[in-house]
């Protein structure tokens, strides 16, 4: 199955176990990240919805791009300016993409609420 995800700008296509370099995203090597932009799904030319999907990815490194030289000149002005720059990247392992798991959280929640009311009621 393979994915196509946006982050930084810029889109991907991706499949489980690919490693692809994305902008800087926040995290330290070895944390999981979940790609949650994704714009199209599908499993050879057969393209599947993607309501709710997400592509969980894993930070194999954080590093920087090639430098890029910068050299702007004026002639006949003796302007010159020499100036480099190094891109921070992530290097992102795709590790799985499914359906984004949904929290028990708000069941439970909605079970205490049920059991709060069951007093109320034997009380009146």
């Amino acid at each position: 199955m393979f994915a196509v995800v946006r982050t930084g700008g810029k889109q991907y296509r991706v499949a489980a176990g690919d490693k692809i370099v994305v902008e800087k995203i926040d995290g330290e090597a070895g944390a999981s990240v979940t790609l949650g932009d994704v714009l199209l799904a599908g499993e050879g030319s057969e393209l599947k919805p993607t309501d709710g999907l997400t592509v969980a990815a894993e930070i194999i490194a954080q590093a920087k791009g090639e430098k890029v030289i910068v050299f702007k000149k004026r002639r006949r002005h003796n302007y010159r300016r020499k100036n480099g720059h190094r891109q921070n990247h992530t290097i992102l392992k795709i590790v799985s993409i499914g359906a984004a798991e949904k929290k028990a959280a708000p069941k439970k929640a909605a079970a205490k609420k049920a059991e709060g009311d069951a007093p109320a009621a034997a009380e009146a």
